[in-house]
């Protein structure tokens, strides 16, 4: 699916947005399948396993997948033949598994305010190796990674995931596990103190930001790392968008959430919709905050691109699975996306089949 059959498509209007120069068009209404699951795409299946699956969502009323891992192509025609939509989701500015950036371009990576490379030091887990969104080289080597996506054929869309920086505080309902108390911003989790990070700030402000005895309250550093992968995220856009092909991402909960911990500003990016996961075990809230924290997102998107709400199905069962996804649309989501396919029970996809039944 190119953009433009995308956005033709909606039986709506459409907006000319324009967000930091650069200028796009979004959908003001439904753009996207109303059902959408997350896929992981590797492991052992057969491209019969493949199809199987496919045809069991689509069945039950799912309309497109966000696959990560194995092979683009067998998955993408898997999806097409089982009449899903087949969007690419990749993992952004963590790049843990990325061999040739860590080997030729360490200096990539994004630096504590201990002053510790997240590509030795990781934050939390292994796998937390982080890019810096400030530096240019940086945001080339995503945006050609991005273009590649898409210009083939094979994809209806580019997915991203990890378009943020490292958690400076975790969900509350995720210290325990990791043995914290995050009552403030603390040093070995506040992300980035590269030189390119603090060369550009003071450009700006005069100031080096690793001066800063409480960084938290200066405002100007808070909003340089929020532009920063603002600043990221439109490039990427710019190179899908060059090609008609929608760009789409996975992001924190709420604006307000999401510039607090992960300082990702996500309401003013030039994306074709927004996937925020709303996994609400891990904030310590009942279903009913998936709704609030919907509207709020929805508000602050102002009709620009549709909304679609991230549900952890561990902590959903069937039953609430329905009821998560009825106050999701209450609250003004185009639809839901389930994380993750291998999640879905028979009983997950029969609760989505009678709520899309209506």
């Amino acid at each position: 699916m190119r953009r433009r059959d995308f956005i033709s498509g909606l039986g709506g209007s459409v907006a000319a947005l324009s967000v930091g120069g650069l200028a796009c068009t979004v959908p003001r209404t439904r753009a996207l399948p109303r059902y959408w699951a997350w896929v992981h795409g590797g492991g052992n299946r057969t491209g019969t396993d493949w199809h199987e699956a496919f045809a069991r969502l689509r069945g039950a009323g799912v309309h497109g997948v966000l696959v990560g891992g194995g092979d683009l192509a067998a998955l993408a025609d898997a999806a097409h033949t089982e009449g899903l939509a087949f969007h690419r989701w990749i993992w952004t500015l963590n790049r843990s598994g990325d061999a040739w950036v860590i080997d030729n371009h360490p200096e990539w990576f994004t630096v504590s305010r201990e002053g510790r490379s997240s590509l030795e030091h990781p934050p939390y887990v292994g796998y937390y190796r982080w890019l810096c969104p400030t530096r240019q080289e940086v945001r080339t080597y995503l945006s050609e990674q991005v273009a590649e996506l898409a210009s083939d054929p094979a994809i209806d869309g580019v997915h991203l995931d990890y378009v943020r920086h490292s958690d400076v505080i975790l969900p509350r309902g995720l210290w325990a596990k990791y043995g914290l108390v995050q009552d403030r911003e603390y040093p070995e989790f506040d992300f980035c103190y590269c030189t390119a990070c603090r060369e550009s700030f003071r450009a700006q402000s005069g100031i080096d930001p690793s001066s800063f005895l409480d960084p938290s309250a200066d405002e100007a550093w808070r909003r340089f790392r929020w532009e920063s992968v603002t600043g990221l995220v439109r490039a990427l856009a710019e190179s899908a968008h060059r090609f008609e092909t929608p760009i789409t991402a996975a992001v924190f909960p709420s604006p307000a959430i999401a510039r607090r911990l992960v300082r990702q500003a996500w309401d003013e990016w030039p994306l074709d919709a927004f996937f925020p996961m709303l996994y609400h075990g891990f904030y310590e809230q009942d279903i009913a905050w998936i709704g609030q924290t919907v509207r709020e997102g929805v508000i602050a998107l102002g009709g620009r691109a549709p909304l679609y709400a991230g549900l952890y199905l561990p902590d959903l069962p069937p039953e609430k699975l329905a009821r998560a996804t009825e106050v999701a649309v209450d609250g003004g989501a185009a639809g839901v996306a389930a994380f993750e396919m291998g999640r879905l029970t028979d009983e997950h996809l029969q609760a989505l089949q009678t709520m899309g039944e209506g």
